[in-house]
């Protein structure tokens, strides 16, 4: 007897740089996670699988009374992600049980970031770090798993400018992948803080996949005007990280983000499409900060902006 469909399979092939966002969305309505593929041709030439630029995201709803609501759910959220940016449209596929994490472990690879990181998925061992400092993230959270652009360039500016030593602040923390890097670069204290309360299990279980915990890293539930009230030495750091939208980050801006950042720091922020930039650091600019680097890959930028401190300061 063939088995019962369990589950309701929701695909969306789409290209990596809206993957993070389209597995953000699915994994809403998906109880285990979500499956990340990236989507290769073969090479005749090479003779080997070439990555093509496009990623499938794939998510499992269970075959409950809830079903239809939440597909419907799913793609009204599709929807309006498709008005921000195209990315085409999910497919439904009804499908017997079966392990969709284990699908998730047979598609996801170690990705190498800069000169020293290596991103983990939580099965991997160390060795496949080859040498490199590796960042353990589980999928039980899919965004933040280091796939994204920006989350890309948010680490490289990261490697690049150090934290070692220094306190770091990452606003909008989510998986927490961020402020796990930090730590793991000699970060004296990290504070990540996220106004989605859901979002602190997972930073913290990817904190402990990372042996940190305790004082070195937490994670709270918070937005950067919760961190300017804070009397612990942690309303403001000399890094502060910011992988957001830059929508939200511009209204940040307006409300005291740059308060945040002890001068002579930095504010690193991600998020951001080409075509925002300009306009972001114009933003940025009557703040007190100043834009120190753009850092970019395909239609993603990240700004790192820096505090001067006072002229009268020889090290400004």
């Amino acid at each position: 007897m063939a088995e019962p469909n369990a589950w309701l399979e929701a695909a969306l092939d789409c290209d990596a740089e809206a993957a993070e966002a389209v597995a953000e969305v699915f994994s809403r309505f998906a109880p285990g996670g979500v499956v990340l593929q990236s989507l290769t041709r073969f090479d005749a030439a090479d003779q080997e699988e070439k990555a093509t630029g496009m990623m499938r995201v794939a998510a499992y709803l269970p075959a409950d009374a809830q079903l239809e609501e939440k597909r419907q759910r799913l793609q009204e959220a599709l929807g309006y992600l498709n008005m921000i940016q195209p990315i085409g449209q999910a497919r439904f596929t009804p499908i017997a049980d079966q392990d969709w994490m284990a699908l998730w472990k047979e598609h996801y690879s170690p990705i190498p970031i800069g000169k020293n990181l290596m991103v983990l998925p939580a099965w991997a061992g160390e060795e496949k770090a080859a040498g490199r400092l590796p960042i353990i993230i589980s999928p039980d959270m899919a965004f933040g798993t280091g796939s994204h652009p920006s989350t890309q360039l948010c680490l490289l500016a990261l490697e690049k400018y150090g934290c070692k030593g220094l306190n770091v602040i990452d606003i909008g923390s989510g998986s927490g992948i961020l402020s796990i890097a930090a730590a793991r670069m000699g970060a004296a204290r990290v504070l990540g803080v996220d106004n989605d309360a859901d979002a602190i299990p997972s930073a913290q279980n990817n904190a402990a996949l990372n042996g940190l915990g305790g004082a070195e890293i937490r994670f709270e539930t918070g937005t950067h005007s919760d961190l300017l009230q804070r009397s612990d030495g942690l309303d403001k750091a000399p890094r502060v990280l910011a992988n957001i939208l830059a929508p939200i980050l511009r209204k940040m801006l307006e409300t005291g983000l740059a308060d945040t950042v002890e001068e002579g720091g930095l504010l690193i922020m991600g998020g951001i499409l080409k075509d925002q930039a300009r306009d972001l650091i114009m933003a940025a600019e009557p703040c007190g900060l100043r834009l120190l680097e753009s850092i970019s890959e395909g239609d993603w930028v990240v700004l790192v902006m820096k505090k001067p401190r006072p002229e009268a300061d020889p090290q400004a």
